[in-house]
């Protein structure tokens, strides 16, 4: 087999590997940079909460279009992850209850009605595509769907970058100076789902966080940099969608699974060896005498 075998060849006799591979890439490009700033603001986890809120406005769509139909399945999960987003924050500021612990009840509530909704009507198998997602399906009109959100998700963080920043690092101050922090946290939040709602349609709601948070891990072990911190989770996103694609067509498994697992071995990869890994820390490099 040559190298062109191995990593050209089915991109070029594919149409939907193509498809899926530009798909790869615009998740890369926005969720990417919205993963680095969920771990900033310590709402990792309440990021894979609101991937799974999504499900319920999933599956809504998919009961009323017929079939998975991604356009309405998309703004169904908007609507339904804006919803849970929306109403976790107001239960924590009416009640003693933390935001963590209201994301938590409401997003076990969306989970759990979402599978239901799709069981009533739908088969096994379009429970597994909501689930898991079906990124080698991706059709024409869902890649521009995908692309838009990706735009969208650049063009917004290049015009609140820094209110953004500012909102991360010290909330204080921007109050202090007159800045809207609530109105740049629903901002993003609405950025969130928004790629969510993208990663979603590739990835299904139990991987949409997949390509968020796990080069955003990976780049804070190899930088300390916000703009290099971005770039590098954004490479990683990306090199993970190309090579779990062409493992997956090689090695005949599941797609979505794989391109997850790829950023799970760049992650234990970087773990071990890069600035902040293990091998850093416990054979250090000798000091230089004089």
């Amino acid at each position: 087999m040559t190298v062109y075998d191995l990593f050209l060849a089915p991109f070029a006799d594919y149409g939907f590997m193509r498809r899926a591979l530009v798909a790869c890439i615009c998740l890369g490009l926005g969720s990417g940079p919205i993963g680095v700033f969920l771990m900033l603001r310590r709402m990792s986890l309440m990021g894979d909460a609101m991937s799974h809120a999504v499900l319920p406005g999933a599956a809504i769509g998919y009961l009323i279009a017929g079939s998975l139909s991604l356009t309405a399945m998309g703004l169904g999960g908007l609507v339904a992850g804006l919803s849970v987003a929306l109403l976790s924050g107001l239960v924590s500021r009416a009640t003693v209850l933390q935001e963590d612990a209201s994301f938590a009840s409401f997003y076990l509530t969306s989970l759990a009605l979402g599978v239901l909704i799709v069981s009533l009507r739908g088969s096994n198998i379009d429970l597994l595509h909501v689930l898991f997602g079906t990124i080698l399906a991706i059709d024409a009109p869902a890649l521009y769907q995908i692309g838009a959100i990706t735009t969208v998700t650049l063009l917004a963080l290049a015009i609140i970058y820094r209110p953004l920043v500012m909102e991360c690092f010290d909330p204080g101050f921007l109050r202090a100076v007159g800045g809207r922090g609530p109105l740049y946290h629903f901002l993003f939040l609405l950025l969130v789902v928004l790629n969510l709602v993208a990663s979603f349609q590739a990835l299904g709601t139990l991987m949409a966080v997949g390509l968020m948070m796990l080069p955003a891990a990976v780049a804070q072990l190899w930088s300390r940099s916000l703009p290099v911190m971005m770039a590098i989770a954004t490479g990683t996103a990306t090199a993970a969608g190309y090579i779990g694609l062409i493992a997956s067509y090689h090695l005949e498994f599941a797609s979505g699974p794989t391109i997850i697992i790829t950023a799970s071995l760049i992650y234990g990869f970087s773990i071990l060896f890069a600035p902040s890994g293990l091998a850093r820390r416990f054979f250090p490099r000798p000091h230089l005498r004089g």
